[in-house]
């Protein structure tokens, strides 16, 4: 699987942006798709998660109820949508995709074996 993510950008705080990640392969709808970040000095984050049949998602606390995850299985694509962006959003977004285990499971790095490329976000105040 062969993951490339976009829609990265600069955006004024409380903007929005929608990333998109595009898998090439096959089973994409069997995988589990995660988005995660790393901001400059500091560790990758787990960001969002969704389950293979899109049914399921999980969200870091910092960002419930700003940022929605979902996919479309017939386009082999999932999306990150973010609103109300904050200065501290910014970071290389990364997707991911996985098997799937459990929900709780969605926000473990290791559950993940193929990797996007990354696409950068920068949020300004």
């Amino acid at each position: 699987v062969q993951l490339q993510a976009s829609g990265g950008g600069l955006v004024q705080a409380g903007g929005s942006l929608r990333l998109s990640c595009a898998a090439s392969g096959r089973a994409f709808s069997s995988y589990a798709m995660g988005w995660f970040r790393q901001a400059p000095g500091k560790e990758r984050e787990f960001v969002a998660a969704i389950n293979p049949g899109g049914g399921s998602a999980i969200f870091v606390d910092s960002v419930k109820g700003r940022f929605t995850i979902s996919r479309d299985n017939a386009k082999n694509t999932v999306y990150l949508q973010m609103n109300s962006l904050k200065p501290e959003d910014t970071a290389v977004y990364y997707c991911a995709a996985g098997r799937y285990y459990s929900d709780y499971a969605l926000a473990k790095q290791q559950v993940y074996d193929y990797w996007g490329q990354g696409t950068q976000v920068t949020v300004s105040s």
